[in-house]
């Protein structure tokens, strides 16, 4: 059996790992279109900070990694599925046939429609070329400006900040509008502002423009002020990498990922998606979503890799998660951390201390947290949302009066399941 796998990032180097530990003399052939060796982009702040090298970022550093496991590397870019036929055309006017077709392409980044946003000095941070050409570009004291301050643009500031002067617009009215509470947000920007980041939020970049030979780059700000700066680093967001798909007919959700049931099926036979690029259904309301993050991608090609070897599997749905570092400063928000209709929450803040948590409920059960300065037992608060573990009206009323228990509470469900 030919098994095709289109992404060779973290989800489908698990994928392409699993199905041959469960099909020794099947053909596996993992796809991506960099030339550098299967690497996850997760590490790129750290290769940027100087804390590891490019061979850090690799996910597999024996160099014979893939070979040894009869797993063919192949450098190409997809351009077309055509699942009447099985098989995939490539940008280098290739085609590879197969049984079973995984697509892991992961995510691409976005940029915002602004004038002189592809001049030379406005870079992207993807990849490890987007990462050497900033670390070219970067001098000491540089100016720089970073658009956005989503999970991506709050990874990468320490890195930045470390080769200059840091200022970050963000459109939004808060840091990581999409996985923090304002509270929680609003104190990660406080943090940011005493190592010295400026962070302009509710403030977007209308036009960017060369200097009169100096060199740099003119931004012109929705505020009314210019500014100038050396380098402009773009991390607006990302979206689902699927353009190839657009006549496989292959079903693509309202955000534009590809649909997935839970067993990582799509809407066509033999093809299974995981990881950034897929639409899934949330585990605890049902609602399909992107869920673009690493430990969602490697569960999710888990799941696709023993359905395509043969071993019928399916999972609770995807679970929202997140744990973000930004300047040493660790937050995490779990489930349905913006809380749900008719629920109740409690929240305890520590200004001075930099911590904060916040319960959401439902009932019965805690559906979503969010939590900034913790990092002890943090991931109890998965076990206990994902487990959806049902509280006695005890433990729910010491939550509500005193959340910092959510580990005893934990235990206690954990005790009365047993």
């Amino acid at each position: 059996m030919q098994h095709l796998i289109l992404g060779n990032g973290p989800a489908g180097v698990v994928a392409a790992e699993t199905i041959r530990r469960y099909r020794p003399l099947d053909t596996i052939k993992l796809v991506g279109d960099e030339p550098e060796p299967p690497y996850s982009r997760m590490a790129i702040p750290y290769l940027l900070a100087g804390a590891i090298g490019e061979s850090g970022t690799y996910l597999r550093h024996a160099s014979d990694h893939f070979k040894r496991l009869n797993i063919e590397l192949v450098q190409s870019r997809a351009t077309t599925v055509d699942t009447k036929s099985k098989s995939v055309r490539f940008a280098n006017g290739s085609v590879l046939a197969y049984d079973r077709l995984l697509l892991a392409t992961g995510s691409q980044p976005t940029r915002p429609p602004i004038p002189g946003i592809d001049l030379p000095q406005v870079l992207s941070c993807w990849t490890l070329l987007d990462a050497r050409s900033i670390a070219n570009s970067l001098r000491p004291g540089a100016r720089v400006l970073q658009l956005g301050a989503g999970f991506i643009g709050c990874i990468i500031m320490e890195a930045l900040a470390a080769k200059g002067k840091l200022t970050v617009v963000e459109m939004g009215d808060r840091v990581v509008p999409r996985m923090m509470t304002p509270a929680a947000s609003a104190m990660i920007e406080r943090w940011c502002g005493s190592k010295g980041v400026e962070i302009l939020t509710s403030t977007r970049a209308t036009a960017i423009k060369r200097g009169d030979g100096s060199g740099l780059l003119k931004v012109f700000l929705g505020n009314g002020s210019e500014r100038e700066f050396d380098v402009v680093i773009c991390a607006t967001g990302v979206k689902p990498a699927v353009e190839y798909l657009n006549s496989s007919g292959i079903e693509i959700g309202p955000d534009g990922g590809i649909i997935v049931d839970l067993s990582m099926r799509t809407s066509a036979a033999d093809v299974f998606a995981a990881g950034d690029c897929t639409e899934a259904a949330d585990f605890s309301t049902g609602a399909y979503f992107v869920n673009a993050i690493q430990p969602e991608a490697v569960d999710q090609a888990l799941i696709a890799a023993l359905n395509m070897a043969g071993q019928s599997t399916s999972r609770q749905g995807a679970f929202r998660m997140n744990v973000l570092a930004t300047f040493g400063l660790v937050s995490s928000s779990f489930g349905q951390w913006w809380g749900a209709e008719g629920g109740e929450h409690v929240e305890i803040v520590d200004e001075p201390g930099f911590k904060y948590l916040r319960l959401e409920f439902k009932d019965e059960c805690v559906i979503g947290a969010t939590s900034v300065g913790l990092t002890e037992h943090v991931g109890t608060l998965r076990g206990l949302i994902q487990t959806r573990a049902r509280l006695t009206p005890q433990w729910k009323s010491n939550l509500l009066r005193d959340p910092s228990r959510f580990v005893d509470a934990y235990l206690a469900c954990a005790q009365a399941a047993a």
